[in-house]
């Protein structure tokens, strides 16, 4: 099957997990190719299977702002005709829906079909979208698409609750490769972060206000006046700033590393005792997912699809979101117990294998050859 991938080549959850997959679906023969303005932040373009196709931006004084749909909407036509391909699926449904939606009439006045798969992943939903500039465009997106997905139940019901959509939505999970983070502890990586055996807490991000990486660090605080504990951000972003003030203010410099964008999140992660997400809102918890499959139980916010993530009291804990004191004390409960910490470090990898790759995969080739056969019709 020949198969593009539209997606934003950022660290975002998006386009790691639409990266991932098309790496995945490349090693069991499918023809994957990327489409996108430019390359993937984990794609590897030297595998078999694999090709990138980049969305040249026209600069014209005319426009202020390049037209970047028109530009999509180009290049899919172009890619789709002479790649011949098959299924186009979309991550993310602002701009990509709408320019692939564009791309398969044009293909069709052409005599050349082909089937349209998008798949919501969360803020093109819950925060974009709900804008009442875009809410009709993304509406007629979703319902134009052969096949839509999302990644989480919560994401299902806020999409049917917030946008005009009479279709069905069917719900595939984010998922990780086990094989890439099934990493043993580097003992120098953890002797230079904890050199007394600290605790390490960990928190990755893109440093969003969503992301509350100022309760992040208030939690971080309550854990350390209670046991010695050292503090990773994994990240950068808007609020990288204020971050920084806060730790001055509260006297935690000496304790917290700021390490920036990092492209191999699993090492740090096989070093790490506890992940911390608070978000105000999270589709699925991608990055919470990726701590598990390290062994590394989580202490997260209640919000969103995170509850389909985190299980209460097996893999870490739930708290309310502003709930620091109790985020604090299930913190405590976790890292102040040896046999304790490693019962949620078995839990949290039990979970994880649930999201395996291996276990997602199937579900996608299903679902482009249920759509393909419907479009046969």
């Amino acid at each position: 099957m020949n198969i593009g991938i539209v997606c934003y080549p950022t660290y975002g959850g998006s386009g790691v997990v639409a990266t991932e997959l098309g790496k995945g679906l490349a090693a069991r023969g499918h023809k994957v190719h990327f489409i996108s303005y430019t390359q993937p932040a984990r794609l590897d373009i030297f595998m078999e299977n694999i090709f990138y196709h980049e969305v040249a931006m026209v600069h014209y004084p005319l426009f202020e702002h390049s037209p970047y749909v028109l530009a999509l909407t180009g290049k899919l036509v172009d890619v789709v005709k002479y790649e011949k391909i098959d299924v186009l699926h979309v991550h993310y449904a602002i701009p990509h829906a709408t320019a692939a939606h564009l791309a398969q009439q044009i293909l069709a006045s052409q005599g050349i079909r082909v089937a349209v798969v998008t798949t919501l992943h969360g803020t093109d939903v819950t925060l974009v979208g709900k804008d009442p500039t875009y809410e009709p465009v993304v509406s007629y997106a979703i319902n134009q698409s052969d096949a839509v997905t999302a990644v989480s139940e919560f994401l299902k019901a806020d999409t049917y609750r917030h946008f005009h959509v009479n279709r069905e939505i069917e719900v595939i999970p984010n998922f990780i490769d086990l094989n890439r983070f099934s990493h043993k502890a580097k003992s120098h990586f953890k002797m230079a972060i904890a050199p007394n055996g600290e605790r390490i807490v960990t928190h990755v991000s893109n440093f969003r206000k969503v992301k509350r990486i100022d309760l992040v660090i208030q939690v971080f605080k309550g854990i350390r006046d209670a046991l010695p504990a050292k503090l990773i951000l994994v990240g950068d972003g808007p609020e990288r700033q204020k971050a920084e003030q806060l730790c001055r203010e509260l006297q935690l410099c000496d304790d917290v590393r700021f390490l920036g964008k990092q492209e191999a999140i699993e090492e740090i992660l096989s070093v790490s005792d506890l992940f911390l997400m608070p978000s105000e809102t999270e589709s699925f918890g991608l990055a919470a997912l990726e701590a598990m499959a390290c062994q590394v139980p989580v202490v997260s916010s209640n919000a969103g699809g995170l509850p389909e993530v985190n299980i209460e009291g097996q893999t870490g804990f739930l708290s309310p979101v502003d709930d620091v004191a109790g985020m604090i004390k299930n913190s405590i409960h976790i890292l102040s117990d040896d046999e304790v910490l490693r019962q949620f470090r078995d839990e949290a990898l039990r979970q994880a294998l649930r999201f395996d790759l291996v276990n997602i995969l199937p579900l996608y080739e299903n679902l482009y050859e249920r759509t393909l056969a419907l479009q046969a019709v």
